[in-house]
């Protein structure tokens, strides 16, 4: 990663240069990690996380860990934690040495607690969840000790022991840390670190019956690692004191120190995990990778690309004040990026049909286009023109006032690439709808102005009847139509856009579209950006989903509103 790609705002770039230039922290030495629980598929607020903690590895010549912290068997599933590793190496990234896993220290972090309880710092406790909630007080009230908390050293032990080899049931007893039950900051209000969970792990099988805490396993798991920035969002700011006290109580090797940013909030957007699954179970999208769903698989089967969510990500930096980004930032992004780099093709979604009538009927004529205006590295494609193409049916008017610029009826427009075209005839159903345009074209007008000198009002898409290729073209737009969909106490699903997906069966394409390869971009122009669906789209049975419109028509209709 070059200097130029990391120039946004980042509080943590600055933070460790000065820790190198104050010699605290060696050149190379920098050790990050991303910390994803398997509990569901990454979005778009871990994308800024991943660009941030790979992205300060790379600048600064220093290592990033992938460590799974999977201490709840009951929510874990190993195709999360297959996807998670898909989706980091889609973003660009790759991690420092072998997959870590929080559950290969379970161990370890059985003798801390041990160490923990025979320091007189940790006890079982038998109060159920309303009651430990009962005495654990308020913001304002200070709690009360529970009534198991000064059991001696060696009862403990053995009820801790007892519990490990699965003597008691689950919810009877608990692990907490002895802290101070007064403190301001609840969480270290003797805090809850091991649980009686009698689940099967996807890591360590039936080995285990209680689990720790992800607080206390978070910051042990860095330590053991030799993480030097523990950077966490700024909902762990509170628990940081914790995470300080149990590193500053236990034989760890090192003392990672823990950081805390603000998350990436966007509007228009739910990243809530719960809300997310509830989105998958309730079928209102089509699975975790459905293109409306702000996963990282779900950008990715959109159409977006790697680099305009990296870019993105610097765009909106790295701050510790909370706020909400606009949506429109990422679309721009990626905007920008397929502008300059998807190749141009043509498509037409809603087609009607013209007839030339003055072109010959079994005449194929194979016209050049440029692959991209501004990129001739991109080349030139060919489209196959015939006596019969397809046009948008709303490129078409019988008669129209002089500010639409396409086809009507004795005018005439140009067809992109080709020629100019003079309408001249309908053809109507039973019910009246026009089904067929017959025109004329000027045979001296491919890439040059009539010879009468009356220009064309305009320009139009077009794809070959005989020879282009039917496909399903899919138009997905944001998936909720409330800038805050899950504030205010409000039920997010009220605010589903139910525009936020049509589907056309009968869109035309060039043939040489039928043959993209799956996740290939391509501007359909006046159309939008598209991708080939990376499931589903083959040669056989095209398939593209519209990755972003040609223009913000969000903005435009807020600003009317």
């Amino acid at each position: 990663m070059s200097e130029k790609d990391v120039s946004g705002n980042n509080f943590l770039r600055n933070l460790v240069k000065e820790d190198i230039a104050q010699g605290r922290l060696a050149e190379g030495a920098l050790i990050t990690r991303f910390p994803p629980e398997p509990n569901g598929y990454l979005h778009v607020g871990h994308a800024k996380s991943i660009c941030l903690n790979f992205g300060l590895a790379q600048q600064f010549g220093g290592k990033c860990h992938l460590r799974f912290d999977d201490t709840n068997p009951a929510k874990e599933e190993q195709r999360y934690i297959d996807a998670i590793q898909e989706d980091i190496r889609w973003l660009g990234f790759s991690w420092d040495g072998p997959v870590r896993y929080a559950s290969s220290y379970f161990d370890t972090l059985y003798e801390y607690a041990e160490h923990l309880i025979q320091a007189g710092k940790a006890f079982v406790c038998e109060l159920n969840a309303e009651e430990m909630r009962e005495y654990r007080g308020t913001l304002t009230e200070p709690g009360r000790n529970s009534p198991y908390r000064d059991r001696s050293v060696e009862e403990n032990l053995a009820l801790f022991r007892a519990m490990r080899a699965g003597e008691f049931d689950e919810g009877s007893k608990v692990l907490r840390a002895k802290i101070d039950m007064s403190s301001g900051n609840i969480n270290l209000r003797d805090p809850v670190i091991y649980r009686i969970r009698k689940q099967h792990h996807h890591q360590t099988g039936d080995k285990w019956c209680i689990y720790p805490s992800y607080d206390f396993t978070h910051g042990q798991s860095d330590a053991i690692e030799g993480i030097t920035h523990s950077i966490c969002t700024l909902e762990f700011e509170d628990h940081r004191p914790l995470y300080e006290w149990f590193i500053a109580n236990l034989p760890v090797p090192v003392e990672p120190k823990q950081y805390e940013f603000a998350r990436l909030n966007l509007n228009y957007t739910v990243t809530s995990k719960r809300k997310l699954k509830a989105l998958v179970d309730e079928n209102i999208v089509d699975g975790w990778d459905d293109p409306r769903m702000p996963t990282i698989a779900g950008m990715r089967r959109r159409g977006f690309t790697p680099r305009s969510l990296r870019h993105f990500c610097e765009m909106v930096g790295v701050a510790r004040s909370e706020g909400v980004v606009d949506v429109a930032m990422l679309e721009h992004a990626i905007r920008d990026d397929l502008d300059k780099n998807a190749p141009r093709a043509m498509c037409v979604l809603e087609p009607l049909k013209l007839v030339i009538t003055n072109y010959p009927e079994d005449k194929v004529e194979w016209l050049s286009a440029p692959g991209h205006p501004n990129r001739d590295d991109l080349g030139e494609r060919q489209l196959p023109f015939t006596r019969e193409v397809f046009i948008e049916a709303d490129d078409f008017r019988e008669e129209a006032n002089k500010k639409f610029k396409r086809l009507v009826l004795g005018k005439k427009v140009r067809l992109r690439n080709a020629y100019v075209l003079l309408a001249e005839s309908v053809v109507k159903d039973d019910a009246g709808k026009v089904v067929e345009v017959h025109c004329s074209y000027d045979p001296g007008t491919h890439g040059e102005d009539p010879a009468d000198g009356v220009k064309p009002k305009g320009v139009i898409h077009w794809v070959s009847a005989s020879h282009g290729k039917r496909a399903q073209v899919r138009l997905y737009d944001r998936l909720f139509n409330h800038e805050a969909p899950d504030r205010g106490g409000e039920e997010f699903l009220d605010h589903v856009n139910p525009e936020s997906l049509k589907v056309l069966d009968n869109c035309w394409i060039e043939p040489g579209l039928a043959d993209a390869a799956p996740e290939q971009s391509f501007q359909f122009e006046r159309n939008g950006y598209f991708v080939a669906d990376r499931l589903e789209h083959s040669s056989a049975a095209p398939v593209f989903n519209r990755t972003i419109a040609l223009r913000d028509s969000w903005g435009k209709a807020e600003s009317n509103g």
